[in-house]
């Protein structure tokens, strides 16, 4: 009785398994993607995100789904990532929107613009906000799908060969900014230059470019840009809190099961936490070494900030009144901004202040 019971339960089980196998290959398909990167592997943080991406897909999916990834320069140069995307040559890449402000302005505000949102108040926007409905319609006329897939948190203004002493120090200067940031910038007098991470520390050197920004102490100084430029701006204002996203091929996105589509999704959000996790903490030591090793840092001074700003708000009224994509991203940012300080001015700044000036009294 026993052995005939045994028999029946093994033949049944035999039989879920011929059924389940095939539903489990047809919902978990084996995939292969590659992905380009617009920054180099020296750079382990900002880089570092497609790795995480990759890694976190593999896992989730017992390696049925593969992202192998590519440096800047293996398959296509860094600022043509979106490019290889959007024609198919690669699945995926890793990069900065506002890297591509030359087909449309509009690029810029999913990641950062000058005087925009923090990294808080972006991912805020994007993930519960609305952003990443907005720009999804945006980004489909480029055949891509996008997700924020790491943040800096606030960068460094940049490294300068001679110091900025007040706004007109600021006429003629050749600086590496790209974006609606250069364009900003151009209006109070800098000339400005659009170079690949890589190119930026050559340029610097010969003296081809006065200043140049990045990102902040960590990368700035595997970048080695101290010993060109001794002096070290703060803040970034072009940059509060940017998001480098990962954007997919449109079909090869919709091609996928729903639940690879959540698994990337899930993936993205794990790169996201996990960079600006990263750089909050080695910016600090970083930072220090920069300070020892003789950087001198510096403010921008207020009237900078203050002539940048209402250059920004200039510029932004000339580029709504001729693309309304960028009117709409760009007043949906003006409206989650407003309500953010508002909200931020209650608790987070009068915390931060502070413990601020707590640190200082020791």
């Amino acid at each position: 009785m026993e052995r005939r019971r045994f028999i029946k339960t093994a033949a049944a089980g035999a039989a879920v398994g011929a059924i389940a196998s095939p539903a489990i290959a047809q919902s978990m398909p084996e995939v292969k993607w590659r992905l380009t990167s617009s920054f180099p592997k020296s750079l382990d943080t900002i880089y570092g995100g497609a790795e995480t991406l990759s890694k976190a897909v593999a896992e989730m999916t017992d390696n049925r789904f593969q992202i192998q990834v590519f440096a800047a320069g293996e398959i296509v140069p860094g600022l043509q990532a979106l490019d290889a995307v959007s024609n198919g040559t690669v699945e995926a890449c890793h990069t900065v929107s506002y890297y591509y402000v030359g087909k449309d302005p509009t690029f810029a505000v999913p990641s950062s613009v000058p005087f925009g949102l923090n990294a808080r108040m972006q991912n805020a926007w994007l993930w519960q906000g609305g952003g990443n409905e907005l720009f999804e319609k945006f980004y489909q006329k480029f055949n891509v799908y996008a997700l924020p897939a790491g943040n800096t948190g606030a960068q460094m203004g940049g490294w300068f060969r001679k110091e900025i002493k007040n706004v007109a120090d600021m006429s003629g200067l050749k600086m590496r900014i790209g974006g609606i940031a250069g364009q900003v910038l151009q209006k109070i007098g800098v000339v400005p230059q659009q170079i690949a991470g890589g190119d930026i520390y050559p340029a610097l050197e010969k003296g081809t470019i006065d200043g140049a920004e990045w990102v902040g102490p960590y990368d700035d100084e595997k970048l080695g840009f101290n010993k060109v430029a001794p002096f070290y701006y703060y803040p970034g204002f072009w940059e509060g809190g940017p998001a480098v996203h990962a954007m997919f091929n449109l079909g090869k996105w919709n091609e996928l099961p729903k639940a690879y589509k959540n698994i990337l999704t899930a993936a993205c959000h794990q790169a996201n936490t996990i960079m600006q996790a990263k750089y909050d903490i080695v910016n600090v030591p970083a930072l220090k070494r920069l300070v020892g090793a003789g950087a001198q840092l510096r403010p921008f001074p207020a009237d900078v900030m203050e002539a940048s700003f209402r250059a920004s708000t200039e510029l932004y009224n000339e580029l709504s009144g001729r693309n309304p994509d960028f009117k709409a991203a760009i007043d949906a940012m003006r409206a989650i901004r407003g309500d953010s300080y508002l909200w931020w001015q209650v608790a987070e700044y009068t915390f931060d202040t502070f413990m601020i000036r707590a640190r200082a009294r020791g």
